[in-house]
C-alpha cells in the first residue's frame, strides 16, 4: 500500500481506448499520482500509449499489467462486457482497482468481483464519478438534513445524439452495448444515491436491430411512495439534466447532472438558492483523488462509492433489462 501523501500512488491503466485516454491525461495532472504502467492485448497499443503519455513501462497482456508488483492500483478502462476478467485478474494478482462504469455487464459479475476483493483483501471501486462530485454531496447533506422535505420524485435522463453507427461498440451486444448500461446507469445511480434501491423497477425500450437497447425509459417505486422518472438514450440529445423534488421543495441540476458545477434550491416562500462547490478537480481527478486517499487509509472501499450500493445499482439493471428483453451472449 502507498506511504505517506508525499510518496505518490503509481497507478496501472488497463486499456488504452477514450476513456483510459482522458482518464491518464487527468491522472498526470495529480500531484501525488504516478502513472506507472499501461496494460493492453495489444502489445503495439499499449507501446504508442506508453509513449503518448510518457508511461514507464507497456505491457502486451492484461496479465503482464496485473502481476507488476509496483503498481499500487489499476484502472480498468475495457469495455462493459470485459470489466469482470480484467478487474478480476487483477485482484487476483494482489492489485487494488478501480473499475469503469457500468461496473459489469450484470449483478452476477458484480458480486463475483466483490467476492473477489474481500478473499484476496484488495480494493475495489467502480469510477462513478457523479458520487465524488462535491456539488452532488452538497446536495446529498441538504436533503438528508430535510432541506426539500421527504423525497417523492426524482427525474434524470442522458440521451446522445443519433445515429449511432452498427459497428459501433454501443451498439454491439457481445461488447455490453446499449443506452442502458452505457448511459442509464447515471440516471439510475443518482435517483438510487438518494433512496435506495427500489421495491419496483419498470421500463420500456426501443431495440437496434443486434438486440440491444437504443432508447429507454424506466419508471422506478419505493415503498415510501417516492418513484424516479428515468431515460436513457442513442437515438436522441436529451437535456441531460436532474430534479429532486421533496414535499418540500425541489433541487434542480442542469445539463450535465452527472458532473455538475452548481444546482438551485427552490423552496416556496423563499428565493432560488445556487449552490457551488469548487475544489479545483475534474471529474476523472476526484474518482482518483478518492482511491489514493482510501489506500492511504488503507480502506478496502470507498465510503463515498460504497459497494452495496453499487451492487443494488446492478440488480436495478438486470431488472430493467428483464423488462426490455435485453439479453447478452453468454447470459443464458
Amino acid at each position: 500500500m502507498p506511504g505517506p501523501k508525499s510518496e505518490p500512488v503509481r497507478w496501472g491503466i488497463l486499456a488504452t481506448g477514450g476513456i483510459a485516454a482522458s482518464f491518464t491525461k487527468d491522472l498526470l495532472e495529480l500531484e501525488d499520482a504516478q502513472v506507472t504502467a499501461v496494460g493492453s492485448r495489444s502489445p503495439e497499443g499499449a507501446k504508442r500509449f506508453a509513449e503518448r503519455f510518457g508511461i514507464p513501462r507497456s505491457y502486451g497482456s492484461w496479465a503482464e499489467l496485473a502481476a507488476d508488483d509496483e503498481l499500487d492500483v489499476i484502472y480498468v478502462a475495457t469495455p462493459h462486457a470485459a470489466h469482470r476478467a480484467a478487474a478480476g485478474l487483477c485482484l487476483e494478482a494482489g492489485r487494488a482497482v478501480l473499475c469503469e462504469k457500468a461496473f459489469t455487464l450484470n449483478a452476477r459479475e458484480a458480486e463475483e468481483l466483490v467476492a473477489l476483493a474481500r478473499t484476496h483483501d484488495r480494493f475495489l471501486m467502480e469510477a462513478m464519478w457523479t458520487y465524488c462530485d462535491p456539488v452532488v454531496r452538497r446536495m446529498t447533506a441538504l436533503v438528508r438534513d430535510g432541506a426539500i422535505g421527504e423525497v417523492r420524485a426524482v427525474h434524470a435522463d442522458f440521451g446522445l445524439p443519433g445515429p449511432i453507427d452498427p459497428a459501433h461498440r454501443l451498439r454491439d451486444p457481445a461488447q455490453g452495448g446499449g443506452a442502458l448500461l452505457d448511459l442509464g446507469v447515471y440516471p439510475v445511480s443518482f435517483a438510487q444515491l438518494l433512496l435506495g434501491e427500489p421495491s419496483d423497477v419498470q421500463a420500456r425500450a426501443e431495440l437496434s436491430p443486434e438486440g440491444v437497447d437504443v432508447n429507454t425509459g424506466l419508471l422506478l417505486g419505493w415503498d415510501t411512495g417516492a418513484v424516479a422518472l428515468l431515460s436513457c438514450s442513442l437515438t436522441a440529445d436529451t437535456p441531460r439534466s436532474a430534479a429532486v423534488t421533496g414535499t418540500a421543495g425541489r433541487i434542480e441540476f442542469p445539463r450535465g447532472f452527472f458532473h455538475p458545477d452548481h444546482f438551485v434550491l427552490h423552496r416556496p416562500g423563499h428565493d432560488p438558492e445556487e449552490f457551488t462547490a469548487p475544489d479545483g478537480l475534474r471529474a476523472y481527478q476526484r474518482e482518483a483523488a478518492e482511491v489514493m486517499r482510501c489506500l492511504r487509509a488503507n480502506e478496502r472501499e470507498s465510503p463515498l462509492v460504497p459497494l452495496a450500493g453499487t451492487l443494488a445499482v446492478m440488480r436495478t439493471l438486470d431488472t430493467a433489462r428483464s423488462k426490455t428483453g435485453v439479453r447478452y451472449p453468454g447470459e443464458g
